[in-house]
């Protein structure tokens, strides 16, 4: 009879780490005590692309503004009309924030983290691409600020560089909800019927279902669409 305790052949037991350890306590919590709901969309990123390869024209390598800059601001300004998306669940009560601090999730060898770009509202996309880069760099070397960390209203994770086309993401406690967005595929679509070959990219929102239905869920990714399909408006560095 083999002993219980005793490393069986073929098995490696792992020791997890501090950080892996919170974070399986964190999504335990999360889909244990959320009643989590699901919606999705397709969104033509043509224009979006086109735009952030116009602002990227003489730019060095180290200068180019990621695609997930753009979609930073299309999700502050999407939040901006939508705030009820903007809050985090205290106890049995929802506190709405002004401040939109957009937790973006980063992978690290220990685990997944999200910190947050605070104070989204009115950063332009260049400067919110230099915040990514930086949150990005202190997030990689241990140096995160405490709001960084604990103060994230809202977050998205983006799998765009994967080989990804949809996905759904757990939200993060306490906020009340998380946008997944996928890789861009061309996909053939009937425009004014003729059959065109757009570049796709399918975005899932995450919502907490105790403080938001699926109306305004709906209402927020339909929102979203038509920012990133119609960016003329808002896709400059200067807005």
């Amino acid at each position: 009879m083999s002993d219980a305790g005793a490393e069986q052949p073929g098995r490696h037991p792992l020791n997890q780490g501090s950080m892996r350890r919170a974070i399986a306590r964190r999504m335990t919590e999360s889909k244990q005590q959320i009643p989590h709901f699901y919606l999705s969309t397709e969104v033509e990123m043509d224009g979006l692309l086109a735009a952030a390869e116009a602002a990227n024209e003489g730019r060095s390598r180290e200068e180019r503004l990621t695609v997930t800059a753009f979609l930073l601001r299309a999700v502050a300004l999407t939040l901006a009309e939508h705030p009820a998306f903007n809050a985090v669940w205290n106890g049995d009560t929802v506190e709405r924030w002004d401040a939109l601090n957009l937790g973006l999730a980063i992978a690290l060898d220990e685990g997944l983290i999200a910190p947050a770009v605070l104070d989204c509202r009115e950063r332009s996309i260049d400067d919110l691409a230099r915040g990514l880069t930086d949150l990005v760099a202190r997030t990689r070397a241990g140096k995160l600020r405490a709001a960084e960390i604990g103060e994230a209203t809202f977050t998205l994770s983006n799998l765009g560089m994967f080989e990804v086309t949809a996905f759904t993401a757990i939200i993060t406690p306490p906020q009340i909800a998380i946008l997944a967005t996928a890789r861009t595929v061309e996909r053939p679509v009937v425009r004014a019927g003729q059959i065109v070959v757009r570049r796709i990219m399918t975005a899932t929102l995450s919502s907490d279902h105790r403080v938001v239905d699926g109306v305004g869920a709906a209402a927020f990714l339909g929102t979203l669409k038509t920012l990133i399909e119609a960016p003329a408006g808002w896709a400059t560095l200067g807005r």
